[in-house]
């Protein structure tokens, strides 16, 4: 296969790290850079040897010329996605697509109609699917292993430290800035659950809050900013202890480190935890989003699932439990253990998973080998034609995400949401 062409456009971290995969695999080039920070504009530019001719300030620069490229990676913030989506696809790029797809139903909508309009290719980065380890699990489970699958126990472990940077400091902290907490890191886990069961949920519900990490949990005599506080050296969410604990580090450089300062030395930390987000007291911040949540959903088999998404764990693989009317699994992310009521027998299962850095859970490690996966599924369909190589299309994905639109309308009324209703949404 010719090498895929490719705009990047939003060279942030997620959007670096697809285009390092499709340009490691040798399966793309990287030809169009559009990104509003100059910083990152020039170093992607410089890193991935496009010419000044294709930099562009912003995905609107790129969308006023002609298609200079086969696809292109969208990866802005959240809510900034509905632009060059929908005006991309109509010049024709296919579309790799940072999740989720947009902050409203609306926005996700517009989306999917511009890809088939276009007919054009659009994969959503539900990450989760392509990993090897999920391979080996929906093979297990398509087997018949562990009989009808009746009942599924889902953790997805935020991790304290990933759950301040992230979703206290950091860019996903607010639903007016960002979206929901359940839409913006665990739309992968409501998308990969419903890819488990084959099917979409009929009705769900959803409880959980904001919790800990609020002004009234504040200790007493804590500082505004951990660098003058006199709590910091006993605080399980020290600022000043896990950036600087990132330096010499290239993984931990990278991410979390590259989304407080680019300059990678001891003083612009410091100089960045002074000023800067990233240097706040978690229960000083204007977050609003929860951290901690609970899904609950039936299925029209009868099949039931409980997702738990929490802040308040390690940062590890996600941990899910598989019930059947014949067997049991007990899956850790690595390891699947498989139960076989009809015999009494007990077998490890390896998933598949390298031990490398890309065996991690993290964005930082590749989700498991999901990111080097999805990228390079998305560059074969692109350059076959072929889409049988993505696991999910723009619908699919859209009626995943229309899961977790329900959930978070259950969660804030209180209420069973039916999916029946879904189509009625505008938001949540």
């Amino acid at each position: 296969m010719s090498a895929v062409t490719l705009a990047l456009v939003g060279s942030g971290l997620r959007g670096q790290s697809y285009a390092r995969h499709a340009v490691a695999s040798g399966m793309g080039r990287v030809t169009a850079v559009a990104e509003p920070d100059p910083y990152r504009r020039a170093a992607a530019a410089a890193e991935f040897g496009v010419p000044a001719e294709r930099v562009y300030t912003d995905w609107a620069e790129l969308a006023r010329h002609p298609r200079v490229a086969d696809a292109a990676v969208v990866a802005t913030q959240d809510q900034l996605h509905i632009g060059p989506a929908v005006r991309l696809a109509d010049l024709g790029y296919h579309i790799l697509l940072e999740k989720p797809m947009a902050t409203s139903e609306q926005d996700a909508v517009a989306i999917a109609e511009a890809a088939e309009r276009n007919k054009i290719l659009l994969a959503v980065c539900h990450v989760l699917r392509y990993t090897p380890y999920t391979r080996t699990l929906r093979e297990l489970l398509e087997s018949g292993a562990i009989g009808r699958l009746v009942s599924v126990q889902h953790l997805e472990p935020v991790g304290w430290w990933h759950h301040a940077h992230s979703f206290v400091r950091g860019n996903w902290r607010r639903q007016d800035t960002s979206a929901p907490m359940l839409l913006t890191k665990s739309c992968h886990d409501i998308d990969w659950l419903i890819h488990l069961f084959g099917e979409l949920p009929d009705r769900v519900t959803s409880f959980g809050g904001l919790t800990h990490f609020r002004a009234e949990e504040r200790p007493e005599g804590a500082a505004d900013r951990c660098l003058d506080c006199p709590l910091e050296p006993s605080c399980p969410y020290s600022a000043k202890r896990l950036y600087l604990g990132c330096l010499g580090n290239p993984d931990d450089e990278f991410w979390p480190l590259s989304a407080v300062t680019e300059e990678h030395t001891e003083r612009a930390v410091l100089d960045a935890l002074r000023t800067g987000p990233y240097g706040r007291c978690v229960y000083a911040c204007d977050n609003d989003v929860v951290d901690h949540q609970v899904v609950n959903m039936e299925f029209s088999s009868g099949a039931t699932c409980s997702f738990t998404m929490s802040a308040f764990t390690p940062m590890e693989h996600r941990r899910t439990r598989l019930l059947g009317t014949h067997g049991f699994v007990d899956g850790d992310g690595h390891t699947l253990r498989v139960v076989d009521f009809r015999t009494g027998e007990e077998r490890s299962v390896d998933a598949g998973t390298d031990t490398g850095a890309s065996a991690g859970p993290s964005a930082e490690d590749g989700h498991g080998g999901g990111d080097e996966a999805l990228t390079e599924a998305f560059l074969t369909a692109v350059s076959t034609g072929d889409a049988s190589a993505l696991r999910s299309d723009a619908a699919e994905s859209l009626a995943t995400h229309r899961v977790v639109w329900a959930a978070e309308r259950a969660r804030v009324t209180g209420t069973v949401v039916r999916l029946d209703d879904v189509a009625h949404l505008t938001s949540a």
